[in-house]
């Protein structure tokens, strides 16, 4: 049964041992609302614990929580490698039985397979699987098949779905992957008033390598990691048109990842050296959107990408490609535009458009600043979770008749 305090947070009632599993920690949005989702829990005065990949970051590392315990799994990669799966399988079977755990809670498509199938294997209570992104949509015809297969093979004894938006559920449920009665969704939280009152960064005339006394050019900013489903490469041969017709423009790149030097020699092949700046890694992603006037994203697979809210929230109108669940937040005309996913030329013109018309451009960014995102804050985004955590442990006590869960004590979540 839920307990529910006078304000509406929940209250799980007893000390819980939880585990998430992820394949790697980067600095990405799933990445983030795991830690996020960690570090609520625990500040909560659960016990919690992150499982993760060989693939790890420093930055992200140090946003986790100290009363977290970090455990690296041999063997979890991204890649799909047989002998490596079975070996991280049976590192996490065996990690959850030491562990006693309650609930699993597992992010991204390899993790979520693993985890779930070990956390079974396991005997874990409830079983909770984070959708950040759909593995089977915008793939190859093989890749499609067996990522659909397991997740089918998964479903059963997935106890919650929480995805990160609607578009994201509906395309599960359409594709026959669990029931409508498993499905949540949970807004990926972040800090509001971060980006809502942030300034440019101090050294903004350097960052944009502008000489002594030369005008402020109009800034386009994409914060994407570089991979290749966010397709910057493929970008730039659009943005190279858009160069030549707004040569004052300087488009900021944001982020790492392994692709960041083919992209930089894609650049440099372009002749862009002068009008793309490549930031790096920022741990201040909103003073880069106070600078912006306008900003990107052009990934062609994701799930409702928090960058898009965190642009709106920095005042700033958006140009995207169009992504299940975009609409939920990104109005076209009105705060933003979105364009066809296959067709970057397209965003290019649109972006052009936007530039050339700073009536229009002022217009937008008066719909960023006024867009309700409420249902992104970080703390609205535990109490869900929490929520959801205590409705698969209910169930799973009325369907054997028993609570695996001793009461230790009563925990008040954070707030």
């Amino acid at each position: 049964m839920k307990v529910q305090d006078a304000e509406g947070k929940i209250d799980l009632g007893r000390r819980l041992r939880i585990a998430h599993v992820i394949t790697r920690l980067i600095n990405g949005g799933a990445d983030e609302n795991t830690v996020h989702s960690c570090n609520w829990a625990a500040q909560g005065g659960h016990d919690v614990v992150l499982l993760h990949g060989e693939t790890v970051q420093p930055e992200i590392i140090a946003k986790v929580d100290p009363r977290v315990e970090l455990i690296g799994v041999p063997g979890l990669t991204r890649s799909i490698s047989p002998v490596s799966d079975m070996r991280a399988l049976l590192a996490l079977t065996r990690r959850f039985r030491a562990l006693n755990a309650d609930i699993v809670h597992t992010h991204t498509s390899k993790a979520g397979i693993l985890g779930r199938l070990a956390a079974w294997a396991a005997g874990v209570p409830a079983i909770v699987h984070g959708v950040h992104i759909v593995p089977f949509v915008n793939v190859g015809v093989a890749e499609r098949f067996a990522y659909l297969a397991l997740e089918k093979l998964a479903a059963p004894i997935t106890s919650a779905f929480i995805s990160v938006s609607e578009g994201i559920r509906d395309l599960c449920l359409s594709a026959g992957v669990g029931h409508p009665d498993q499905h949540y969704v949970v807004r990926s939280g972040f800090d509001l008033d971060r980006f809502r009152n942030a300034d440019p960064p101090d050294g903004w005339r350097d960052l944009l390598r502008l000489t002594p006394g030369a005008p402020r050019p109009p800034v386009l900013l994409m914060i994407a990691a570089f991979e290749p489903r966010k397709r910057h490469t493929e970008f730039l041969d659009a943005f190279n048109k858009l160069a030549v017709r707004l040569p004052d423009a300087v488009l900021v790149l944001a982020g790492d990842g392994p692709l960041r030097s083919t992209v930089e020699s894609r650049a440099k092949r372009l002749g862009l050296e002068r009008q793309v700046v490549f930031a790096g890694y920022r741990d201040d992603p909103e003073r880069l959107i106070a600078l912006a006037d306008l900003c990107l994203l052009c990934s062609m697979r994701e799930g409702l990408p928090r960058v898009v809210m965190q642009y709106l929230a920095g005042g700033k109108p958006c140009v995207a490609c169009d992504l299940p669940g975009l609409r939920e937040v990104l109005r076209p005309g009105i705060n933003g535009m979105i364009t066809p996913a296959d067709d970057l030329a397209a965003m290019a013109e649109a972006i052009a458009a936007l530039l050339e018309d700073r009536e229009r451009l002022a217009c937008l960014a008066q719909g960023a600043t006024a867009t309700d995102l409420s249902n992104w804050d970080v703390k609205l985004m535990g109490k869900r979770i929490g929520a959801i955590y205590r409705e698969a442990l209910d169930q799973h006590q009325a369907s054997t008749g028993v609570s695996t869960i001793p009461p230790v004590r009563n925990v008040a979540l954070p707030r």
